[in-house]
């Protein structure tokens, strides 16, 4: 109970511009609340935090945050903002991996034109041979998110990837699709507040449908991404991995930065492949807050930066 009303807290904070105003200023100082969980507000100090990632036997995903848009000329300034970033990252010597939005590049606005800039996106990574990862909103974006990945598929493009939410009772049927397809899917519970109709609520259902898809595509999918820090699900990943002959190779563990990084580099001592999701950029307070209300643990690491910072 209280983990749903403390999604709904932190959401409802998120989308506060007067709050978002407030913590501005002190958030990413050197020791400031967000430095845990946000790499910084420049993409040099994303590159930094991936060199130190990758140092320590881990990969990574670097994403820019971005504010959601509202227009085409905004859905264009921002395809704009993230082709840019494609030179600096393939310069750095990095792993070539980026995650996206696809509110960033208009899907709310037209999803011709979501779909047109996710293909320019594409076509410029494409000489550097990155990986994009498609990052799945609420429900209400589910179907068309999926329709713009699959009209990207169908032309041709094999460098993306999407996301599944093991929360929603229909990605069970969108996972034996993605797999169908050969597309690699990364697979998280999902955070997002859903109707009981379009989702499960409790955490038992929530974790049964997580292993039911993670299963799944082990068994049939293209390297599945498994996204979790929840030693429940890391252990059930690892014993079906064992009891069918998967070879750690085939697939990786997905962990957001700063969180669990012992039990990241635990996992990286026995083999399994990890990657880390790295978020970085001016908007990084929505995601933030986010990330706190799906994981309220996280709230005394907050609180013991802001007294620091007082």
């Amino acid at each position: 109970m209280f983990d749903r009303a403390a999604k709904a807290f932190f959401d409802a904070i998120a989308r506060s511009q007067r709050l978002k105003q407030l913590a501005a200023p002190y958030g990413m100082r050197p020791n400031g609340f967000a430095r845990r969980f946000v790499a910084g507000e420049s993409l040099e100090e994303a590159i930094a935090a991936a060199r130190a990632i990758e140092a320590a036997g881990l990969t990574e995903t670097l994403h820019y945050l971005e504010a959601p848009v509202a227009t085409m000329a905004e859905a264009d300034r921002a395809t704009r903002a993230l082709a840019a970033l494609i030179d600096p990252i393939a310069a750095s010597g990095i792993e070539r991996n980026l995650s996206l939005s696809p509110l960033q590049l208009g899907l709310r606005v037209d999803r011709a034109t979501c779909v047109d800039n996710l293909r320019r996106i594409l076509d410029a990574v494409s000489a550097h041979e990155f990986f994009v990862r498609i990052d799945m909103e609420d429900y209400s974006c589910v179907q068309v998110t999926l329709e713009a990945f699959e009209t990207i598929w169908q032309q041709g493009y094999r460098n993306a990837g999407i996301v599944l939410q093991a929360h929603l009772r229909r990605s069970a049927a969108d996972a034996e699709r993605m797999n169908q397809l050969g597309a690699r899917v990364r697979l998280v519970k999902g955070a997002f507040r859903e109707s009981v109709s379009a989702a499960y609520r409790s955490s038992d259902e929530v974790n049964a449908a997580f292993v039911d898809i993670m299963k799944l595509l082990l068994k049939g999918g293209v390297y599945p991404a498994i996204a979790t820090h929840d030693p429940e699900m890391i252990a059930a990943t690892r014993a079906f991995a064992v009891s069918h002959g998967t070879s750690p190779t085939c697939f990786e563990f997905q962990m957001l930065y700063g969180i669990r990084r012992d039990l990241q580099m635990s996992l990286v001592s026995e083999g399994f492949r990890v990657r880390v999701y790295v978020p970085f950029g001016r908007e990084w307070f929505p995601y933030l807050m986010r990330r706190i209300g799906e994981r309220p643990t996280n709230i005394g690491s907050v609180m013991r930066s802001l007294v620091r910072d007082r």
